[in-house]
């Protein structure tokens, strides 16, 4: 898949699959999430009106309580994929989150499908943090975050499609199909990686699974200036993207009157974040991940304070909104994929581990910060663009103490330094 001799190449298995495929194969696990959310944007209106949620605003618990169970799943699985390997963990938890999401498929209550969407997203974070594990396994530095800006343009198709695909079920079939056809695409995804994937984690770099080691997997991480200031920045910095999921279907439904626009709209504020990634693969080699993320976060501050001057002079419209709303979406794109890596970098060894509770703080973070954003939502598109400001200079600031200030330089030693861990032999 890669060249051996390559310095940026960190492991080949001897029976692999072809570049292609890995970034395609790994694009499709990490979208499971998306998968799981955005279509089901469309019908919250009528899951709502079926299960009887009175308040519109609590329909977004039907998102925002999938991010929570995701961000407690994500501290776990890494870890146990650090000791019994990636794809074992990885075929245990897709299984589950099928039987979660057809829970969901049958529930009777707003009560039960909220349980069985917090179980959905607890099994999916394997997913995510595992093909950040295999990812790094493989690769590190600027070359992790070139493989995860290709992964995350395929990724972005997904959301691309994901509310036409929703309403296009609406139009021939009640909203609980919507899970059923979820479920069997886990279903064919999971058999692919079981055929397909290898095992990526050496035997040489599997944990001993204590206690101890993951309190020291975290204390690394939260000692490590740069680990720990890029894990908290993406937090932000997503918090604004689940804020922006949480509120666009009311404010399309609700201000602009514009829902069957709707999953067209969505489909060009989302693919500026696959272009954005797609962009970031061809930059990063160039420019370095902590150039282009700083340079985004800054662009991600004046497009939304341009946009809130928008909003107070009485000028918006769906047209601005939409403008506005890509181009800091394209900034988001390239922070995901460089500030992840950032923080990656000091873990060869331990990068389940470290991947879990990266996924962990940057999910609890995005997912409570951008609910405060969902749940303001008044009718207007107020709330949506002054919290993107507030993440933005947030984010800044935060990426800044982990820079010691200085700003658009080549990482520190101390940043790259990679971190030790008992191994199993």
């Amino acid at each position: 898949m890669t060249n051996p001799s390559s310095p940026v190449a960190v492991r080949q298995s001897q029976k692999d699959i072809g570049f292609r495929e890995f970034v395609v194969l790994s694009a499709c696990l990490m979208a499971m999430n998306a998968l799981s959310t955005d279509p089901m944007l469309p019908a919250l209106p009528e899951i709502g009106s079926d299960l009887g949620v009175a308040n519109a605003n609590d329909r977004q618990l039907i998102i925002s309580i999938y991010f929570l169970g995701l961000g407690a799943g994500s501290l776990l699985f890494g870890i146990l994929s650090d000791r019994f390997g990636r794809k074992k963990v990885m075929g245990g938890a897709l299984v589950l989150f099928v039987l979660s999401t057809i829970a969901c498929a049958v529930a009777q209550s707003f009560s039960l499908l909220l349980i069985g969407r917090a179980a959905a997203g607890f099994f999916a974070g394997a997913s995510r943090v595992i093909a950040v594990g295999i990812i790094r396994d493989r690769f590190k530095g600027d070359a992790m975050a070139k493989v995860m800006s290709l992964i995350l343009a395929v990724f972005m198709l997904i959301p691309v499609v994901a509310p036409s695909f929703g309403q296009a079920i609406l139009w021939f079939a009640p909203w609980r199909w919507i899970f059923w056809i979820l479920a069997i695409q886990a279903a064919l995804i999971l058999i692919w990686m079981v055929v397909r994937m290898p095992e990526t984690l050496a035997p040489e770099n599997r944990l001993r699974m204590s206690p101890s080691t993951i309190f020291r997997t975290i204390g690394s991480v939260l000692t490590n200036r740069s680990a720990a200031g890029y894990m908290l920045a993406s937090g932000v910095v997503m918090s604004g993207l689940i804020g922006f999921i949480l509120s666009v279907q009311q404010i399309f439904f609700d201000i602009f009157d514009a829902r069957s626009f709707f999953p067209i709209a969505f489909a060009v504020m989302a693919g500026s974040m696959g272009v954005g990634s797609l962009l970031n693969s061809r930059l990063v080699s160039r420019f370095g991940a902590r150039r282009l993320s700083q340079g985004a976060v800054i662009s991600m501050i004046v497009t939304s304070a341009i946009h809130l001057g928008v909003i107070a002079s009485g000028h918006e419209n769906m047209i601005s909104f939409m403008v506005f709303q890509s181009a800091t979406m394209m900034a988001v794109a390239f922070t995901a994929s460089n500030f992840g890596s950032i923080s990656m970098e000091p873990f060869a060894k331990g990068a389940g581990a470290a991947s879990s509770f990266q996924a962990f703080l940057t999910t609890a973070l995005s997912s409570a910060l951008g609910s405060v954003v969902g749940r303001a939502f008044d009718g207007t598109t107020l709330p949506l663009t002054l919290g993107m400001l507030i993440f933005g200079v947030a984010a800044l600031l935060i990426v800044a103490f982990a820079e010691r200030g200085k700003l658009f330089t080549r990482p520190r030693h101390d940043a790259l330094r990679e971190v030790e861990f008992d191994t199993v032999h």
